[in-house]
């Protein structure tokens, strides 16, 4: 079902009324998360306009940026081969198990579903930051040391197989075309509190989170730490004594950094050390404690480790920025649009295109962003992988299975990879 371009705009923050969103069936609500693409767009070039007014400066850098997006666009991926695990589950249990089904057109059930969908989202969140194997999911989203529009996009493809069964208890009663469509709203409205040009919005600061709250959930800071869960609403953390107001200057990121803009290592990185303590740790028990209690956690420790061992910030921290040739930087840019243009397109064209396509398209996607964080990083065998990247991308599309509009594209990985190879 189509939406207007001011119908998609309210959405993206959560002020579309129950009389434009609500849908009989599962099969009529819109992929409006899809269709904020070009609003992600506008406003991130909106914020690089507004701070560079406001404070003469970017609110971030190219790395980050084409990290953060890269990890977006592997977050999704995972949807154009299989329907999300959060609507199958949802389906399963309403199909199977409902105790009695609210009307789906009634203001009543809007309402209390967006009630219910933000405090299940609550209690999913703050469980995966208080939950070893969650938190390696989720901590991905942390990871970077700018926060701006880019960090919004800065999803885990791991945390959507952990997250499904918090919304459970809801398809006993509310039918899943309504969950649908606020599961994505709930999503859609974090977009734009990923910011620091908005300060303050006064009086509902109260009420709902803001830029202010979630600059607060994204420090290192010790005061930050395991705070302001809240996905649309702060009053779950005011009831449940996890809010904190902001007040030091904010650092970002995560208590140890990572230090890398490769997506793939970034995803995987938390579920490696967890195996490495996992059998490191002494006895049973101490085993399953690296698994299910939280990342700070030792023999000997609280469930959540001691406060005291999270480094102390200084102000001086700097983030991770390997120094890159600037023509690197412009290339890396330029070959970076052309996937995101190509990610784009796959996401408007799954429907038509064959098992086989679809899987090619993939993995062009994630090679090139996995080549992408190599060249960032400046890597000795960056240039090595681009390399097979180009010529991949070339074969999959002399091979038919990418547009032909290309034509122009084509012609300069030839060329490309002759002086490569001259």
């Amino acid at each position: 079902m189509g939406t207007t371009a001011g119908q998609q705009l309210r959405a993206l923050f959560y002020v579309l009324p129950p009389g434009e969103s609500s849908f009989r069936t599962l099969e009529e609500v819109p992929d409006y998360v899809e269709k904020s693409i070009p609003f992600f767009i506008a406003f991130i070039v909106l914020e690089f306009v507004v701070s560079w007014v406001q404070q003469h400066k970017l609110p971030g850098r190219i790395n980050d940026g084409i990290s953060s997006l890269s990890l977006g666009i592997l977050s999704r991926l995972p949807d154009l081969l299989f329907r999300s695990v959060d609507i199958v589950s949802y389906i399963y249990v309403w199909n199977n198990y409902k105790l009695f089904e609210l009307p789906w057109d009634s203001e009543w059930t809007w309402y209390l579903t967006f009630l219910g969908v933000d405090f299940a989202y609550y209690w999913f969140h703050r469980i995966s930051h208080e939950v070893n194997i969650l938190w390696a999911a989720h901590q991905v989203h942390h990871s970077s040391e700018d926060y701006n529009l880019f960090t919004a996009l800065r999803q885990s493809f791991l945390q959507r197989y952990t997250s499904w069964m918090f919304n459970l208890p809801m398809a006993l009663f509310i039918p899943p075309s309504v969950f649908a469509v606020h599961l994505q709203f709930n999503l859609l409205y974090q977009f734009w509190i990923h910011t620091e040009v908005i300060t303050n919005i006064g009086p509902l600061e109260w009420i709902l989170n803001t830029p202010s709250h979630h600059r607060v959930h994204h420090g290192r800071n010790p005061y930050c730490i395991d705070k302001n869960y809240g996905g649309t609403l702060i009053i779950w953390d005011r009831i449940f004594g996890t809010f904190e107001a902001e007040d030091a200057k904010v650092v970002y990121g995560l208590t140890h950094p990572v230090n890398s803009f490769e997506p793939i290592w970034l995803q995987l990185r938390p579920l490696a050390h967890i195996w490495n303590t996992f059998w490191a740790a002494p006895g049973f028990c101490n085993k399953l404690s690296v698994i299910f209690k939280g990342p700070g956690w030792g023999p000997g420790k609280p469930r959540l480790g001691l406060p005291e061992e999270i480094p102390a910030v200084t102000g001086n921290e700097v983030p991770f920025n390997p120094s890159v040739p600037a023509y690197l930087n412009c290339y890396a840019v330029i070959h970076f649009a052309v996937i995101m243009e190509l990610y784009i397109d796959l996401l408007a064209t799954v429907a038509a295109l064959s098992q086989e396509t679809i899987l090619l398209r993939i993995v062009v996607i994630i090679l090139s962003l996995t080549s992408f964080g190599f060249l960032m990083e400046n890597r000795p065998k960056a240039v090595i992988l681009e390399i097979i990247r180009c010529s991949v991308f070339l074969g999959v599309y002399k091979l038919g299975y990418l547009r032909n509009e290309l034509s122009l594209l084509d012609y300069a990985y030839e060329q490309f990879l002759m002086k490569k190879r001259g």
